[in-house]
């Protein structure tokens, strides 16, 4: 495997482009990246297709081919590459975080971050969980808003094994924040805990000083129920 099997998929995806798609989809994340206009069904089918013809590269391989694929402007070979260090993470080494963060600021918006944040960071941090006080640390610290919610929502997918305190921690220091996608990562993640422990949500959200956004966001689950009650 070599660039020129990441050439390859270039080349097939391009084929498929759309015009009109690719308009309508650049203005959907405002007008922040161009698209070659592949809807995601579609994207996935070709990419899978591919990797059933040509194989999946593995290794130092496969990374080089998604930071070859994360270097191309189109956002369709952005979500390629997250696509097949998805298929990877099970075999990375500790030291992948350096990439991931890298991943989290460079092609930045909320469709990369989120899918990083959960997918990626949120594996890797559950293999390695050594690296987690450090960087979340270093994360929240950064003044970077992308890589402060991703210190929030990396932990989405951990259910009862969440770090409540640790959790918590990382909301109320950012609690303040004026930032929109920072507000609304906080309501998302403590609704998606709500769904394993709505009690502590609930007393959480009583005793801290949330901005409204976060607050209708992180009762959205409970309050459902009890007015399904």
């Amino acid at each position: 495997m070599s660039s020129s099997y990441t050439k390859k998929l270039e080349d097939l995806l391009r084929a498929h482009a759309s015009e009109a798609d690719a308009a309508a989809m650049a203005a959907y994340m405002r007008g922040h990246f161009p698209f070659l206009g592949i809807r995601n069904p579609q994207r996935v089918a070709l990419t899978k297709q591919f990797w059933k013809e040509h194989g999946m590269p593995k290794g130092a391989e496969g990374v080089k081919a998604a930071e070859e694929l994360w270097a191309l402007p189109e956002r369709e070979f952005h979500y390629t590459a997250l696509l097949l260090l998805i298929q990877l993470r099970k075999e990375a080494e500790k030291e992948r975080i350096a990439l991931l963060e890298h991943l989290v600021v460079t092609n930045a918006w909320w469709d990369s971050v989120d899918t990083i944040a959960d997918h990626l960071i949120g594996f890797h941090m559950q293999k390695y969980p050594e690296l987690i006080p450090a960087h979340v640390e270093k994360w929240l610290a950064s003044g970077h808003m992308w890589l402060q919610r991703t210190a929030i929502l990396f932990q989405l997918k951990y259910k009862r094994h969440t770090d409540v305190p640790l959790l918590f921690s990382c909301i109320r220091r950012m609690a303040d924040s004026d930032e929109f996608f920072i507000r609304k990562a906080i309501g998302w993640a403590l609704r998606e805990y709500s769904k394993t422990d709505a009690g502590a949500v609930q007393a959480f959200v009583a005793e801290t000083k949330l901005s409204p956004l976060s607050v209708r966001e992180a009762l959205k689950v409970i309050q459902r129920k009890s007015g399904d009650e």
